[in-house]
């Protein structure tokens, strides 16, 4: 499995911590930077996530931001990015099984690592349950 991953200043930490777990995992991490805790513009990193799940490098992305909700704003603007924040395992469960969500968003301001660590473990092994779901999907990618 490949995951992209990136953050802003907000993130930088808690993005540092889940690379490093995935990457004891055995999942390769493409990470898109920031690199440091130095102020940034999240939407730069948001777009660098998403042109990868959306040219097929990755199979998920990560992004995070202090709050989460700048880049689950700015990865939703991309056509076929279905970004979910998540704050619970079951938000994430539930992000894959009925929205086929491809990027996972977390915030680096209230979440801690271990909740971190759990959150994407779920989305990562959630498989998209297809059915019903699948009529819905196809109508947000219609937008």
């Amino acid at each position: 499995m490949r995951v992209a991953i990136a953050s802003d200043h907000a993130g930088f930490e808690l993005k540092e911590k889940i690379k490093h777990y995935l990457l004891e995992k055995g999942v390769e991490v493409l990470d898109h930077g920031t690199h440091s805790p130095a102020s940034v513009d999240y939407p730069d990193f948001a777009k660098k996530v998403v042109t990868s799940v959306l040219n097929g490098e990755v199979d998920y992305g990560i992004l995070l931001c202090g709050t989460g909700i700048g880049m689950s704003i700015s990865a939703n603007r991309y056509k076929g990015i279905r970004a979910a924040l998540c704050l619970f395992p079951d938000m994430a469960r539930l992000a894959r099984a009925h929205n086929n969500a491809n990027v996972l968003v977390l915030p680096g301001r209230l979440v801690g690592p271990d909740l971190a660590f759990w959150i994407v473990d779920t989305f990562l092994t959630t498989p998209f349950e297809a059915g019903r779901h699948e009529r819905r999907v196809q109508k947000i990618d219609e937008v």
